[in-house]
């Protein structure tokens, strides 16, 4: 069977992460969500997705399809239903449509002369950026039983402290020394060639993916997760970092989310906690105003390949879009466009030509090309976000 992932209708409260991506290629837990699909249907899969991120990320359709609402995330007996459907079959979860079986093309589909059958179990759903790291905990767990069910752990040296051993699982080449890992609430992994250096104190729910580094002198609480060659240091709190992004020094980042090719400057903190104690309203790409999360812990959402210098300082609810460089001493407002440069003085535009140029550096640096397909998304964002520059 052919499976393709859909964006749903999720997409734009999802922004920025998916002004660069699927909705499919978010990381939450410890895989993204297509690499969840593929390893639970044991097949590779496609996306329909914006078509500017078409290139990137294509769509292969064959004669019979079942497409797939990627803001759920797989679980046992959702697959069971998938792998089950055949034509004029679709699951629903309430009103919205999670799966369904296609023959050809699936731009006109009227899911009234469907079979509808409904899923009543529990699935999580990313819905809004916050569900990111606050469904990661859960994800994270479901990811741990299934990545390592019937496996042996790596060995893990003895020079480590490990507080309930049978939660913590290293992948080959995966190494910790000199650490502390408290796996009472929450599974510790370490992916293929990652690396914990010594003197780090790390609580599950934890997740170091493939190459990824803690640097000496880390302290990591759940339930966190670091992407594929990510580098991390410093105070980290229930948050999620893209692969390829770094925040290798000291400072504090809590309930927050990282796009891919980040980078956080020395001591630069977010505050994830209202001084009043109040539920935290957070920018809408969806809705183009501030809502309310109903979360009391909420921090920072920061797009792909922005960074901070030195010392930066985000308020509660901070967004954060793609290509950002802030730099300047105080609090920037807690919405930020993208391909924007500055800080709490004010902002100008952050031209291509500048954030292409930085972002072939740094990508050469992890060995990855900066090339055209990539620069056409970047263009494409930035047009796409003129109108809430006013620079």
């Amino acid at each position: 069977m052919n499976y393709i992932l859909f964006d749903g209708t999720v997409r734009n409260n999802l922004l920025p992460f998916t002004f660069t991506r699927p909705v499919a290629d978010i990381r939450v837990g410890i895989m993204t969500i297509r690499e969840k699909w593929e390893r639970y249907l044991g097949s590779t899969t496609t996306t329909i997705t914006e078509d500017y991120l078409s290139d990137k990320f294509p769509m292969v359709e064959m004669e019979e399809n079942v497409l797939i609402n990627a803001s759920y995330l797989p679980n046992g007996s959702l697959v069971d239903m998938v792998v089950k459907l055949r034509e004029n079959e679709a699951i629903f979860k309430g009103e919205e449509v999670i799966a369904f079986y296609s023959k050809g093309t699936q731009e006109e589909v009227d899911f009234s002369s469907y079979r509808q059958i409904e899923f009543n179990d529990g699935v999580l759903q990313i819905v809004n950026t916050w569900d990111i790291f606050s469904k990661n905990g859960e994800a994270l767990q479901a990811d741990f039983d299934f990545l390592t069910a019937g496996r042996k752990s790596a060995p893990i040296s003895g020079t480590n402290h490990l507080i309930h051993p049978e939660n913590i699982f290293l992948e080959e080449g995966a190494s910790v020394e000199y650490s502390v890992l408290n796996a009472t609430e929450g599974p510790i992994y370490l992916g293929k060639d990652s690396q914990v250096w010594e003197g780090n104190l790390i609580r599950g729910a934890f997740a170091l993916c493939d190459n990824a580094v803690v640097k000496m002198g880390a302290k990591v609480y759940g339930a966190t997760t670091i992407g594929p060659y990510g580098k991390v240091c410093g105070e980290i709190s229930n948050s999620v970092i893209f692969g390829y992004s770094s925040k290798g020094h000291e400072g504090y980042l809590g309930n927050a989310v990282l796009g891919e090719w980040c980078n956080i400057g020395a001591d630069s903190n977010n505050s994830n906690l209202k001084n009043n104690y109040a539920k935290v309203r957070m920018w809408n790409y969806g809705s183009e105003s501030f809502e309310q999360t109903g979360l009391q812990f909420c921090g920072l959402m920061m797009g792909d390949h922005s960074k901070t210098a030195i010392n930066t300082m985000f308020n509660t609810g901070t967004v954060i879009g793609v290509n950002c460089n802030i730099y300047v001493p105080g609090f920037p407002r807690n919405f930020v466009p993208s391909f924007s440069w500055g800080g709490a003085s004010g902002f100008s535009t952050y031209t291509t030509s500048k954030a292409f140029e930085a972002a072939e550096v740094m990508m050469a640096r992890r060995g990855v090309v900066f090339d055209e397909t990539e620069a056409k998304i970047l263009e494409h964002v930035f047009e796409q976000t003129k109108k809430w520059r006013n620079y």
